[in-house]
């Protein structure tokens, strides 16, 4: 009696058994319902940020800010000059120099034959320096001259030479001028000599440099005036000063 074969399948090893998912597919931008179906949400979530514009920066234009630095260094510059100014004060004490003529001589006064005036003067000027802590040097390029009623009658220059502390110098001084046309000048010049009162302006420029102890500063200008008076002007004669009065001032 034949046996009989029963066959059983047998699982293909090779085969690859389908996997079931866990969890459904959801779908981007849905989420799960309590039965666990998708739900769709319409539109999705998106989280905003409130949007806040941002002020712009305070602009200052350039010229404003020039200014207000030149006002400073201005300002700044005014505040050092001062306290140089007062320690030069305090520290040396300055003083106004003084300048006065004391005598003249005409050493020529004559009218040519082609009505020009031809004028010699010896002057001579006392210069006092009563510091005594500043000395004065007396530069070339100092001009002087003596008018007459809007009229210069002559000029000349003074030496130069340093002026120690607290000196006094002694200047003799020979000033020449030719005025033209100086016949209506000569005329006046005689009608004021009668009065015995002849006004005279003598006026002075003269560069100098200021010595502070062993500094020897910038140079600077001294500016004469001087309102004189004499008797005469006549050539070789005693001349008679009547009024005497100077100023003095300065500058850069």
């Amino acid at each position: 009696m034949a046996d009989h074969q029963r066959i059983h399948p047998v699982q293909d090893p090779e085969a690859v058994a389908p996997q079931t998912p866990t969890a459904p597919l959801v779908p981007r931008g849905s989420s799960l319902s309590d039965k666990g179906d998708p739900i769709e949400q319409y539109p999705p979530f998106r989280r905003t940020i409130p949007y806040a514009p941002s002020k712009p920066p305070p602009r200052r234009s350039c010229w404003r800010k020039c200014f207000c630095w030149t006002i400073f260094l201005l300002l700044l510059l005014i505040l050092i000059l001062g306290i140089l100014a007062a320690i030069i004060y305090f520290v040396f004490q300055p003083k106004i120099p003084k300048y006065s003529v004391d005598a003249m001589r005409i050493t020529e006064f004559n009218l040519g034959n082609d009505n020009s005036l031809s004028a010699a003067f010896n002057v001579n000027i006392t210069a006092r320096n009563p510091n005594k802590k500043i000395g004065i040097y007396y530069e070339g390029g100092s001009h002087l001259s003596v008018w007459y009623t809007g009229t210069k009658l002559c000029e000349g220059s003074l030496p130069k030479f340093y002026q120690g502390h607290r000196n006094t110098t002694l200047l003799n001084l020979t000033l020449t001028g030719q005025t033209r046309d100086a016949n209506g000048l000569l005329e006046s010049l005689q009608a004021q000599q009668q009065t015995g009162n002849i006004p005279l302006r003598l006026r002075a420029k003269v560069p100098v440099r200021l010595k502070l102890g062993k500094l020897k500063l910038m140079k600077w200008k001294f500016l004469v005036r001087c309102r004189l008076a004499v008797d005469t002007l006549s050539t070789d004669n005693v001349i008679r000063i009547r009024e005497n009065n100077c100023k003095f001032r300065f500058r850069l």
